[in-house]
């Protein structure tokens, strides 16, 4: 799995899941139970994963979309 994107805003993390499900790429949201521990502060970061072979076309279609500026490095 590969990280795409790591926030604290949950628009976002819905926007993007919303492209990646209509592009039929399988994605992972890490951390959003999380607020239960953290009292629903939103302190700490959701992080949206892919799979490797889905990695190329899941950053295209973020860049694509005019989010390229909240793609991890792709290291």
């Amino acid at each position: 799995m590969r990280e795409l994107v790591r926030t604290n805003d949950m628009v976002l993390v819905s926007a993007i899941g919303a492209l990646l499900d209509g592009a039929n790429i399988h994605h992972l949201v890490l951390d959003q139970n999380m607020s239960i521990i953290e009292g629903s502060l939103g302190v700490l970061p959701r992080r949206i994963l892919v799979h490797e072979d889905d990695n190329r076309q899941a950053r295209q279609l973020l860049t694509d979309a005019g989010l390229a500026h909240e793609l991890r490095s792709d290291d």
